[in-house]
């Protein structure tokens, strides 16, 4: 595989740097559009960089599409697309029918990774899943395969809930140090609370609610800060923020 990236921003970064971290290919086999981060790319890691996104698509079998939403079918139009390539949108609300026009016969896949794909542990989405994928996926964490191009809308909205966790992290992190806690130490722990959190949901069959009764014991914190959270509509406003973010998305298409 040769990939190009158009749009080298802070997710093709991250994607650049989990794929170099794996092996799976080398910076010769990585072909930046001349622009964003990638003079840094290069300087770092030695990737390539076309004279233009013609040159770009020519070299390339797979290319990484990773523009701004309202810039997609802008940023594909006009370029030298065949048959035998494979176009990777990762551009939030753009349906494979908005990009199909412009690309020929080059097949779209939609994906959706977050920048934690640098570490290897990006949850990314993709449709459709095409075998010869894989191996670069994997190089970005796990992925999940989604059955329609609606579900994979609603699976969208991980990649905000991903920014979300890291702010209730940082404000519960904030919290404990303001309550004198180290700081660094307090980020660390809350930090690691969420992991062991989504290890306990994703390394088991019990269902959440199930889970939480047995944290939420009468009298315990658990309960207490729960009970709060409902008192004050918490949940409801999470599940708002999660329309809010589909909602977002639907407009696009």
């Amino acid at each position: 595989m040769r990939l190009g990236i158009i749009g080298v921003g802070h997710l093709a970064s991250a994607l650049v740097k989990g794929v170099l971290r794996t092996g799976f290919l080398t910076a010769e086999n990585i072909v930046l559009a001349p622009r964003g981060h990638s003079a840094q790319l290069r300087a770092q890691f030695g990737c390539t960089i076309a004279e233009d996104n013609a040159g770009l698509v020519n070299a390339c079998d797979t290319v990484l599409l990773a523009v701004r939403p309202q810039d997609a079918v802008a940023a594909v139009s006009g370029l030298p697309w065949r048959s035998d390539q494979i176009v990777l949108s990762a551009c939030a609300g753009v349906s494979i029918a908005d990009l199909a026009p412009y690309v020929q016969a080059a097949q779209v896949v939609r994906i959706m990774p977050t920048i934690a794909a640098q570490f290897g542990e990006s949850a990314t989405l993709v449709y459709p899943a095409l075998p010869q994928l894989a191996p670069l996926l994997a190089a970005l964490g796990k992925s999940y395969e989604l059955k329609s191009e609606d579900h994979f809308e609603v699976g969208s909205v991980s990649a905000a809930i991903f920014g979300w966790a890291q702010a209730l992290i940082g404000a519960s992190s904030d919290w404990s140090s303001d309550k004198g806690m180290d700081r660094a130490q307090a980020r660390a722990l809350i930090a690691q609370t969420f992991i062991s959190a989504g290890t306990m949901v994703a390394k088991t069959d019990e269902p959440v609610s199930q889970l939480l009764d047995s944290l939420a014991t009468p009298g315990g914190i658990t309960e207490a800060g729960l009970k709060h959270l409902e008192n004050t509509a918490a949940i409801e406003a999470w599940n708002g923020a999660a329309d809010a973010a589909l909602g977002k998305l639907e407009k696009r298409r």
